[in-house]
C-alpha cells in the first residue's frame, strides 16, 4: 500500500543555543579535566537525553549542593544558581565550575545594580523556574517582586512607585512579556527596562520561526522537555497562530491518531532539544508517510560563548 503524503516544515533555527552548547561542552571538559565522577546541581539543561548522555560519561546529576561530597568538582547548570550556592561552595572549598548561560548572567548583572542604585525590581517570569530562583537569589529576600502575568503587572503594589526597573526571565513568550512590558510602563511611567532586552536571540528566533511556519501547517510538534520553558513557550505560540500543538520529547511520544488526515506539519525544537532527537522524529513520520521536507530559515544564528578560565587548556 502507498503511504499518505505528509509535508514537513522544519523550522530554522532550532535546537541547541549557545547557552545549551557551552554548558553541555563544560561537563564533558570537566569529566576530562577531573574524570569521573563529575557532580552537576541541577539538570545541566532541561533535556533527559542529554542528561542520560552525559550519566554515561560519568556525570552525577543532584538537586541540592549537600548531596555533593567533599572532594569532588561540581558544576552549577545553565539557568543559574542563587549567590549563597557559590558561597555555600567556596565555605566548603569545593572545586566549581559555573555554567550559567551568559545571558543569564547578564540579568544577574543587572538585578545587582538596580538593587545597588535603590531600586525595587519587578522580575516578569514563572514562579519556581530555576533560572527565576537563580535571578531572585542574587539580592535580599524581598528585594524582587515576582510578575507571572498580565493580571500581575495590573495590580501589584510597590511600596515606591517612583522608584522602579524590571527584569525578565531570558526563556519567555516574546508577546506575553511585550503585554506585561506595556501595563508596568503604563502604570509607573518612569521604571527602568534593561538597555538590551532579557529574552535572549535564541528564545526570540526559535518563537518568530514558529510563527513563519505555523500559517502554512495542519498540526505543529514541538520536541523538547516538558520542564523546559522556552520549548512550552513554542508551543502556546504555535497554539495563538491557531495552529494544534504538541510537545514530545522523542518519536515514541508522537500521537499517531492526533495527526490522522494532516498534510502538513511544522517541526522545530526547544533550545535544550539536541538535533538528533529532530531526525528520529523525521525518521519515524518517514515510515508512516511519503514525507516531503521543507526547511524554512527565518535567522541564522552565529553566537558563541566562551569556555570559563579553569577549564579552557581542556577545550584547546
Amino acid at each position: 500500500m502507498s503511504k499518505p503524503s505528509l509535508h514537513i516544515l522544519l523550522a530554522a533555527p532550532r535546537g541547541f543555543c549557545a547557552g545549551v552548547d557551552r554548558a553541555i561542552k563544560i561537563v564533558e571538559l570537566a569529566l576530562e579535566r577531573f574524570g569521573a565522577p563529575v557532580y552537576v546541581r541541577h539538570e545541566i539543561v532541561h533535556n533527559r537525553h542529554v542528561v542520560e548522555e552525559l550519566e554515561g560519561k560519568g556525570a552525577v546529576f543532584v538537586e541540592e549542593l549537600d548531596e555533593v561530597p567533599d572532594d569532588v568538582p561540581v558544576v552549577f547548570s545553565a539557568h543559574g544558581v542563587p549567590k549563597n550556592i557559590p558561597a555555600e561552595a567556596d565555605r566548603r572549598k569545593l572545586m566549581y565550575v559555573d555554567a550559567t548561560c551568559p545571558l543569564v548572567s547578564k540579568v544577574h548583572r543587572e538585578v545587582e545594580h538596580h538593587d545597588r542604585t535603590g531600586y525595587h525590581i519587578l522580575m516578569i517570569g514563572h514562579a519556581g523556574h530555576p533560572e527565576v530562583i537563580g535571578t531572585m537569589g542574587q539580592v535580599a529576600d524581598g528585594a524582587i517582586t515576582l510578575i507571572e502575568s498580565e493580571e500581575d503587572a495590573e495590580t501589584v503594589q510597590p511600596k515606591d512607585p517612583a522608584n522602579l526597573a524590571y527584569v525578565t526571565q531570558t526563556t519567555l513568550s516574546v508577546d506575553d512579556t511585550a503585554g506585561i512590558v506595556e501595563i508596568l510602563t503604563r502604570r509607573f511611567p518612569d521604571i527602568h527596562g534593561p538597555r538590551k532586552e532579557d529574552i535572549c536571540y535564541a528564545t526570540t528566533n526559535r518563537q518568530e520561526s514558529v510563527k513563519a511556519i505555523a500559517e502554512r501547517c495542519d498540526r505543529l510538534l514541538v520536541i523538547g522537555a516538558p520542564n523546559s520553558s522556552n520549548s512550552r513557550r513554542l508551543v502556546e505560540v504555535s497554539e495563538k497562530q491557531g495552529v494544534p500543538s504538541r510537545l514530545v520529547q522523542k518519536a515514541a511520544e508522537i500521537d499517531w491518531e492526533w495527526l490522522k488526515g494532516v498534510t502538513t506539519i511544522g517541526i522545530t525544537a526547544g533550545a535544550s532539544a539536541p538535533e538528533v532527537l529532530v531526525q528520529e522524529v523525521i525518521s519515524a513520520l518517514s515510515e508512516h508517510y511519503d514525507v516531503q521536507l521543507e526547511e524554512v530559515e527565518t535567522a541564522r544564528e552565529a553566537v558563541t560563548f566562551k569556555i570559563p578560565a579553569a577549564l579552557r587548556d581542556s577545550a584547546a
